[in-house]
């Protein structure tokens, strides 16, 4: 009987930035799993993202399913981290240009 390999390590690999890659591509841990929650089969996502072999996808999905609660604190915390991102953004912009005209009109209207 042949020796067979009892687990093959994830098609994962993390980045720098603290993002974890699907394959040797740049796509992230994160849109593979948000597609396969929201329905999309291995191939769909495959079909979405061509750079990435079916196989890295699949070993994705099956690393997501076989430790869930360390990919879902994972996506929790990048979750956190844009959300901090984008109020940073926000407040160093201040309001827009746009966003001071309506301000404006809408002050004009209510006199």
């Amino acid at each position: 009987m042949a020796n067979l390999a009892a687990t093959l390590p994830p098609p994962l690999k993390s980045w720098e930035d603290g993002t974890i890659r699907v394959g040797s591509s740049r796509l992230l841990l994160d849109l593979v799993v948000h597609q396969f929650k929201q329905g999309a089969t291995a191939e769909q996502i495959q079909h979405s993202f061509p750079s990435v072999s079916l196989h890295d996808i699949y070993g994705a999905i099956f690393y997501y399913l076989e430790h869930t609660e360390e990919v879902e604190a994972y996506l929790a915390q990048r979750e956190t981290a844009a959300d901090e991102t984008e109020r940073i953004i926000r407040n160093a912009q201040g309001p827009s240009s746009l966003h001071k005209r309506l301000e404006e009109r809408r002050a004009h209207t209510l006199k």
